[in-house]
């Protein structure tokens, strides 16, 4: 009996998700599950390293590989490899898309292997050049040469794990690509756990090569399964190669403006005092904002990008798909703002809180938190509105509002880290610690990409209405009024009762009573939300009411609305 349970599972894990909807309820699982294991990978760290310039000097060595992976292999799969390799399989030449993916892969791995050399022999040019020359000692940058070099194995063979995602995925596989990428991060936590007290520092660097080592083999069965073959030939005029370079450019432009603003704002942070532990408050806040973001943001535009490329010659219906993703995501993502907001303190001191993790870190990397929570639901549109460009086979408009956003979120970083220069700190703080509005330093940074990300959206968003009319053909403001307006007396119901709470009822010193406090406010402030949203008569509340009110129905939710959406898209 327990093996045919076993059995039943696994073929279900390893069966195809054909409908949009399953795809992204797998997505969505696999994201929280790999979201839960990379904050438990922070708090690992801040509790054996605590917000310290050495944990900083780590998290800083390996944004340069990162820079270099995203901008050689990322853009190519994300914009350029998977939908070509998909039209071959879709056309059944299964052979020529392995031909093709075996030569990218190829090329991806010489390509990539020789910059990697590069930097290896060069890291301390490179780190030199990176941080400026300012911030760190040269112990520090001598330690931060060491971990890249260790970082940089580990990137080469997540190269290979990305590949095998990508042909899975395009064979509807998104369980086990979903399930091996969380691997990744508990090869690091495994690394944390096992080599931390004999090599300190360099166990999460050693963990990269773990993960990366478990993101590639839990794969290779499936890519046995879909009976992908490694058979490259070292030209480029394997059918479909040519294609995918061509498509590549905007994509990775679009990356390499991007992650050149990541690196200069890191340049900017090695001037301020105490940089690498700056560094570790900046990248623990941003953890945490970015985690709705990936998980609704991501998750939703992804699945609802293959409808939008298929209904982009019939506007109607695609004006109808872009609206109803939208809303859906911002009626998700725009409470968990307000409760970041809110509950700041409490949520950094839960996920991050340690003996080695002070007060004043606390304190800091909660109120940046609060500013990266700004534009947490910008941030995550701009996912879909990006896309919605995409299928419409516009890929320039993207890139150059993203370059004005990226220039502009370095030139009010720039901007903030001044004031904290020509020594204006202090009398910011003194603002800050009575009106809590007043961003300096790293807290600055936090706002400046707040700001740039609001004005992303709205640049993209008017670009889009002059295209396709968006705003003429739905009332686009009634129901965003609606949830702006829920969820401003969501945050009053926060406030109130953690506030009370906080102060008559619980002692927070206790790990368990700031369970019950967070936990309690938060049930309050997202009742108020849903019952308002409710009130207000949101579609999307009464739509996720039925989602949890059918909850063990829910594949026959998912069939039938696959059915809907198949017959739209057949009209």
């Amino acid at each position: 009996m327990p093996l045919h349970f076993f059995q039943k599972g696994l073929t279900l894990l390893l069966k195809k998700q054909t409908s949009i909807l399953s795809a992204a309820l797998i997505l969505m699982t696999t994201v929280v599950l790999s979201q839960i294991l990379g904050l438990f990978r922070q708090r690992l760290l801040a509790g054996i390293f605590g917000a310290s310039d050495t944990l900083g000097v780590y998290l800083v060595s390996s944004k340069l590989p990162d820079f270099l992976f995203q901008l050689v292999i990322a853009g190519a799969l994300s914009s350029a490899f998977i939908p070509v390799f998909s039209d071959l399989l879709h056309k059944g030449r299964s052979e020529d898309a392995n031909k093709m993916a075996s030569t990218l892969m190829l090329f991806g791995f010489a390509f990539f292997g020789v910059i990697s050399i590069i930097l290896f022999i060069l890291a301390p040019f490179f780190l030199q050049l990176f941080n400026l020359g300012s911030g760190y000692s040269l112990s520090q940058m001598q330690l931060m040469t060491n971990l890249m070099r260790i970082i940089i194995f580990g990137q080469i063979i997540f190269l290979i794990a990305t590949f095998f995602s990508a042909i899975l995925q395009s064979h509807n596989h998104f369980f086990i690509p979903g399930i091996a990428a969380a691997l990744y991060n508990l090869g690091i936590i495994v690394g944390i756990l096992l080599f931390s007290d004999k090599f300190g520092i360099y166990a999460p660097a050693f963990g990269v090569i773990i993960g990366a080592f478990a993101y590639t083999s839990f794969q290779i069965p499936l890519i046995r399964r879909v009976r992908f073959s490694f058979r490259p030939t070292f030209s480029l005029n394997t059918l479909g190669v040519k294609e995918v370079i061509t498509l590549i450019w905007p994509r990775t432009l679009s990356l390499f403006i991007f992650q050149i603003g990541t690196i200069l704002t890191v340049s900017l942070i090695s001037f301020l005092p105490s940089s690498g532990r700056n560094y570790v408050i900046l990248d623990f806040a941003q953890t945490l904002a970015f985690a709705p973001i990936v998980l609704f943001g991501q998750t939703i535009a992804q699945a609802a990008f293959p409808v939008l490329s298929r209904e982009k010659d019939r506007l109607d219906m695609f004006r109808t798909t872009f609206m109803t993703s939208f809303n859906q995501m911002l009626y998700l993502v725009l409470p968990i703002s307000v409760l970041f907001i809110v509950l700041r303190i409490p949520v950094v001191r839960l996920i991050f809180g340690a003996a080695r993790f002070d007060w004043e870190a606390t304190v800091l990397t909660g109120r940046t938190l609060a500013f990266f929570s700004l534009a947490i639901f910008a941030q995550a549109l701009i996912y879909l509105v990006s896309r919605a460009f995409y299928a419409l086979h516009d890929t320039k408009t993207p890139l150059v509002i993203g370059a004005l956003s990226t220039a502009l979120m370095l030139l009010l970083s720039l901007l903030f880290i001044s004031f904290w220069s020509a020594n204006l700190a202090s009398l910011s703080e003194a603002y800050s610690s009575r009106f809590r509005l007043i961003p300096v330093g790293v807290e600055g940074i936090a706002f400046a990409t707040s700001v740039a990300g609001i004005f992303n959206l709205g640049s993209l968003l008017y670009f889009l209405n002059k295209k396709i009319k968006i705003f003429d053909i739905h009332p686009f403001l009634l129901p965003q009024l609606k949830i702006f307006l829920s969820v401003i007396f969501m945050g009053f119901a926060l406030y109130i009762p953690i506030k009370l709470l906080d102060q008559l009822v619980f002692d927070t010193t206790k790990t368990i009573n700031l369970i019950f406090l967070t936990g309690i406010s938060s049930a309050v402030g997202l009742f108020i939300y849903l019952f308002l949203t409710w009130l207000l008569n949101v579609k999307e509340a009464g739509t996720f009411l039925l989602i949890f009110r059918r909850l063990s129905e829910y594949k026959e939710i998912v069939d039938k609305s696959e059915k809907i959406i198949d017959a739209k898209t057949s009209q």
